[in-house]
C-alpha cells in the first residue's frame, strides 16, 4: 500500500472513530439520568453533599470526611454544582470519565506506536461493559486518568526524569483520590513495563532500583498519610467466586445483556483466532509482559476485595483498554482486513445501540420515580423490594438493573431515609445520623416481596439482613420494583402509585 493510500485509510479511520465516539456519548447526553444501576445512588449522595452545611442540609444524613481513596466524584461534583445543577454536574463527571477512558487508551497507543490504530475502537467496544454500564463512576474516572498516566510515563521513560517523577506523583495523587484499584492497575502496568525494560535492555541494577523507587514512593507516602489520619479503604472481607472467572471472559462486554456479550465476545474470539492464524497479530515492546501479568492478576485476585465488588472483572476491562496499544494488526489480505473492520464496527454499534435503547427506556420511569416522592412526607423511611426474586445482579434481564437504586433519590426529594444508600466507611463521605444508623447498610439489594410476606407471617428466615426483618415497624413506605403485580399484602400495604417498572405502597401500622 502506497503512502497516499495509507494516508487516506488513516483519515477514514479517524473520521469513523470520531463518529462512533460521538454515538458512544449519546446514551449519557440524551437523558437527564443515565440508565446505570449505581448512578442514582451516587446522584442522591451528590445532592446530600451539596446541601450539607447549609440551611437545607438533610436532617437524616451528614457528611463525614476522612483522608480516604475513592472520592473523585465527591470532590468534583459539589464544586461543579456551583456552576450548574447537581444533576448536570454528575452527568458531566460521567461524560468526562468516558472521554478520559477512550482518549487515554488512544494516548497509550500513540506513545507506543506513534500512530492511531485499534485502541480507540476497542475502547468504544467496552464503553458500556459491565463496570462502566453499572455506574462504577470513580473507577472509570480513575482508570481514565491512569491510562493517560501510563501514556505520559511511556513518552518520558528515557528522558526528563524529574518531569517524569513530577507527573507520576500528580497522577498517583489523582488516582488515590479517585479509586484505589485504578491506582493499583496503573502501578501494576508500569511495574510490568519496567521489568520488561530492565530485562530487555540489561539495565544496571542501580538504575532499575531508582526507577522502581520513583514508581513506589508517591503511593507509599499517600498510604502512610492515610493510615496516620485514620483513613480506611472500605469494609474488610474478600470473596473469590472462582467459578465466575471463565464466565466473565464472555459476559462482560455489555452491561445490559449477557446474551449480547456472549455473542459479541465469541465473534471477537473467532476474529482473533483468524488473525493470529494468518500471522497478523504481534505484541510489541512490553505488551507480552503486560498480557501475562494482567492475566495472572485476573486469576489471582478475589472477585470482592476490601468492599470493592467485581475486582477481577475490572481487570478484564482495563486489559482491553491497555493491551491494544501494544498490539500490531497487519491482515495479509484486504478481505480479512475488511471483514475484521466490519465485525469491530458491528460490535460497537450493537453495544452502543442497546445502551441507547436502555437509556431512553428508563427516562420516563426515572421521571415517574422522582414525581412519586412528592407523596412522601418529610422523614419517610423507604424500603426497596422486588416483585420477584430481586437477584442482584439480575442476570436474566440486565435491562431491569438500572432501577434497583432509583428509590434512593428519595433521600433528596423527600428528605427520606433509605437503608441502601451508599454509606460505606472509607468509600463514601456520607453517613446516617444517630437514630438511623442501626438500619443503614453500606450496600444492599431489593428485598424479595415473598421474603417480606413470610417475615410478616412470623417465619424466622436465616440470612435475612436485620433491617429487613423489622420492615413492618421500621419503615413507612415500600417501593416494589420489577414486573407489575397485584398488591402482594393488601392487609399490610396501602397502594399509592404504579409505573410499569415500580409500585409505591404505604406500610400499614398495627392499629393504624
Amino acid at each position: 500500500m502506497g503512502r497516499a493510500a495509507r494516508t487516506d485509510a488513516g483519515a477514514v479511520r479517524l473520521v469513523l472513530f470520531g463518529c462512533l465516539f460521538v454515538l458512544g456519548l449519546l446514551p449519557v447526553l440524551a437523558v437527564p439520568i443515565p440508565a446505570m444501576v449505581d448512578y442514582p445512588n451516587h446522584l442522591a449522595r451528590m445532592y446530600l453533599l451539596v446541601r450539607d452545611g447549609t440551611p437545607a442540609e438533610s436532617p437524616i444524613y451528614q457528611a463525614v470526611w476522612t483522608l480516604s481513596p475513592n472520592l473523585a466524584l465527591d470532590l468534583v461534583v459539589p464544586r461543579l454544582a456551583r456552576l450548574m445543577s447537581v444533576e448536570t454536574a454528575t452527568r458531566m463527571f460521567l461524560l468526562a470519565s468516558q472521554v478520559l477512558t477512550v482518549t487515554g487508551a488512544v494516548a497509550i497507543e500513540l506513545a507506543v506506536k506513534r500512530r492511531f490504530g485499534i485502541s480507540g475502537f476497542v475502547a468504544l467496544m467496552v464503553l458500556y461493559s459491565l463496570p462502566f454500564a453499572w455506574g462504577f463512576l470513580n473507577f472509570q474516572f480513575g482508570l481514565g486518568i491512569g491510562l493517560w498516566g501510563i501514556a505520559a510515563w511511556l513518552v518520558l521513560q528515557e528522558r526528563l526524569p524529574a518531569l517524569r517523577f513530577l507527573l507520576h506523583a500528580l497522577v498517583v495523587a489523582a488516582l488515590f483520590a479517585s479509586h484505589l484499584f485504578a491506582l493499583g492497575i496503573y502501578g501494576f502496568t508500569l511495574g510490568l513495563h519496567e521489568l520488561w525494560r530492565a530485562r530487555s535492555r540489561r539495565a544496571p541494577l542501580g538504575e532499575s532500583a531508582v526507577r522502581f523507587g520513583m514508581l513506589a514512593l508517591p503511593a507509599l507516602v499517600l498510604l502512610g498519610l492515610m493510615l496516620a489520619a485514620g483513613g480506611t479503604v472500605g469494609e474488610a472481607g474478600n470473596r473469590w467466586h472462582l467459578a465466575f472467572k471463565p464466565f466473565w471472559l464472555f459476559a462482560s462486554l455489555n452491561g445490559y445483556s449477557l446474551q449480547l456479550s456472549a455473542v459479541c465476545s465469541a465473534a471477537l474470539a473467532v476474529l482473533v483466532y483468524a488473525l493470529a492464524r494468518a500471522g497478523a497479530l504481534r505484541l510489541v515492546d512490553s505488551g507480552a509482559w503486560i498480557l501475562v501479568g494482567l492475566g495472572l492478576l485476573y486469576l489471582a485476585v478475589p472477585s470482592h476485595l476490601f468492599d470493592t465488588a467485581f475486582v477481577d472483572l475490572r481487570i478484564l476491562v482495563a486489559a482491553a483498554l491497555i493491551l491494544p496499544a501494544f498490539l500490531t494488526v497487519s491482515p495479509p489480505t484486504r478481505r480479512l482486513a475488511r471483514n475484521a473492520a466490519l465485525l469491530v464496527v458491528a460490535v460497537i454499534l450493537a453495544n452502543l445501540g442497546l445502551a441507547g435503547w436502555v437509556a431512553l427506556a428508563h427516562r420516563d420511569s426515572y421521571a415517574a420515580m422522582i414525581a412519586s416522592f412528592g407523596q412522601l412526607e418529610k422523614g419517610a423511611r423507604v424500603l426497596i423490594a422486588h416483585s420477584e426474586e430481586g437477584t442482584n445482579p439480575p442476570f436474566a434481564d440486565l435491562t431491569a438493573y438500572p432501577m434497583y437504586n432509583a428509590p434512593t433519590l428519595a433521600v433528596h426529594y423527600a428528605d427520606a431515609f433509605v437503608p441502601t444508600l451508599f454509606t460505606s466507611a472509607g468509600k463514601q463521605p456520607i453517613a446516617p445520623r444517630g437514630p438511623y444508623r442501626r438500619l443503614a447498610v453500606p450496600y444492599g439489594a431489593p428485598a424479595p416481596v415473598a421474603v417480606l410476606r413470610r417475615l410478616a407471617q412470623g417465619e424466622s428466615l436465616p440470612g435475612v439482613p436485620s433491617y429487613v426483618r423489622t420492615w413492618q415497624t421500621d419503615f413507612t413506605y415500600l417501593y416494589v420494583l420489577g414486573p407489575a403485580a397485584p398488591n402482594p399484602m393488601p392487609d399490610l400495604l396501602e397502594f399509592r402509585e404504579a409505573d410499569p417498572r415500580f409500585a409505591v405502597y404505604r406500610i400499614r401500622k398495627a392499629g393504624g
